[in-house]
């Protein structure tokens, strides 16, 4: 099975006259077409917001796609925050998600009027001696333990540094209604990269159960429940595809079955996906240069980790075309590498290729989310430039490669100038 690339040979030939390789390209038709997918999907909920998760791919161009499809942003940083303001997302299309949070950040969230998501009841007052408290807020869960689906382990919430048990969530939101707080929110991330249907109407179930007993103990409205993010993609040929309308319909289960008895179905779904968002519509584009013949057989990239970290460090599967030779029989085993000092640099490992000959084109697929926004500048490397595919065909860069300019402006060398 193979996986088809949103961008042919011929296209690649043309961009490269005017972008060199490596770029991260996007697919804006893709990405319209999946946004308004989503909300297709959670459309039975009249207070449904996709919250794009930025620091998947931190690009104000292609978060402004989204902004026109409708779709809010996840901020986790003070940086992030800034950059939403300058796209245009303001007051509550803006969800504030962090942790282990700097005074400047909450205060940058609460100026913009973010819907602030605190990760630890500590942070309450905390908050307090920055921002005031807003009438909507909200808390995040950990509700310890294993997280499984049909007896599968698929996350250790007990491990995770995120959220707060029950009983701190209760009394976050005593403290908090005695603040002034009306609206409230609850938010969970308990499985990351699911292909599973099941994951979000489970992770409803847990939310949304927890919404009612807050409500009828407490006497506080609950305004939402955030999904957060979790819901994969198929990175290799052989993963079945989410099918993003079925979560949705089985998180409308859910909701009928728990919400709508207790005179709840005023409760919005949000959700803050990042890789499923943009994930399947960005690639990495790098050109063959080098060729290694000694106990395995190598070809070298011009892309490295530094461009993709996620091979190098979680030995995740991206799956790789070679332009033009999508009909070629994969009959050669190579390790694809970049250029890094060190071993893990490898795009593939004993990956099953057709003959790859130097100035090939490759694709790496699925890197619009944490690929680019992963990157670091180890041993010089410079990163790379980000391209957008028009829907028309046409292509923009929406970030210009990096220069050693770039690399050391941080540095004072007037006192090495010669």
């Amino acid at each position: 099975m193979e996986k088809k690339p949103f961008v042919t040979l011929g296209q690649v030939q043309e961009m490269v006259k005017e972008y060199p390789t490596p770029f991260h390209l996007y697919d804006e038709k893709g990405i319209r077409e999946n946004a308004r997918k989503v909300n297709q999907a959670f459309a039975w909920n009249k207070g449904f917001k996709e919250y794009f998760a930025v620091k998947a791919t931190p690009n104000p161009y292609l978060m402004q796609i989204l902004k026109e499809e409708g779709v809010g942003v996840d901020c986790s940083s003070y940086t992030e925050l800034y950059l939403s303001d300058q796209v245009g997302f303001h007051g509550q299309d803006i969800m504030f998600s962090s942790n282990v949070t700097p005074a400047e950040d909450f205060k940058l969230a609460s100026d913009l009027d973010a819907i602030i998501n605190f990760d630890d009841i500590t942070h309450l007052k905390f908050y307090e001696k920055i921002a005031p408290f807003h009438e909507t807020m909200c808390c995040r869960y950990n509700p310890g333990g294993d997280f499984a689906i049909h007896n599968q382990i698929m996350y250790t919430p007990k491990d995770a540094k995120y959220g707060m048990t029950k009983e701190q969530m209760k009394d976050a939101f005593r403290y908090m209604k005695e603040k002034g707080v009306k609206h409230f929110g609850i938010h969970a991330f308990l499985a990351s990269n699911t292909i599973t249907e099941e994951y979000y109407p489970k992770l409803a179930k847990i939310l949304f159960e927890l919404a009612v007993e807050m409500k009828n103990e407490l006497g506080v409205h609950m305004a939402f429940v955030n999904l957060s993010g979790g819901v994969g993609v198929p990175y290799r040929p052989e993963d079945k595809p989410n099918d993003i309308m079925a979560i949705g319909e089985g998180v409308r289960k859910a909701y009928e079955e728990i919400l709508v008895p207790e005179g709840m179905d005023d409760l919005a779904i949000y959700t803050e996906m990042g890789r499923f968002m943009l994930a399947p519509y960005g690639c990495l584009v790098t050109q063959a240069i080098h060729e290694k013949h000694i106990w395995k057989e190598y070809i070298g990239v011009d892309a490295c980790a530094a461009n993709l970290m996620r091979p190098a460090i979680y030995g995740a599967y991206h799956h790789i075309t070679v332009l033009g030779k999508e009909d070629a029989p994969c009959d050669h085993m190579y390790d694809v590498t970049g250029g890094l000092c060190e071993n893990c640099d490898k795009f593939a490992i004993d990956r099953m290729l057709p003959q790859i000959e130097i100035g090939d084109y490759l694709v790496i697929h699925d890197t619009g989310a944490h690929g680019f926004s992963m990157g670091y500048n180890y041993n010089g490397k410079l990163r790379s430039a980000e391209i957008l595919l028009r829907e028309d065909g046409s292509t923009q860069m929406i970030r210009r490669a990096e220069t050693k300019e770039d690399y050391f402006a941080t540095l004072d060398l007037s006192a090495f100038e010669k």
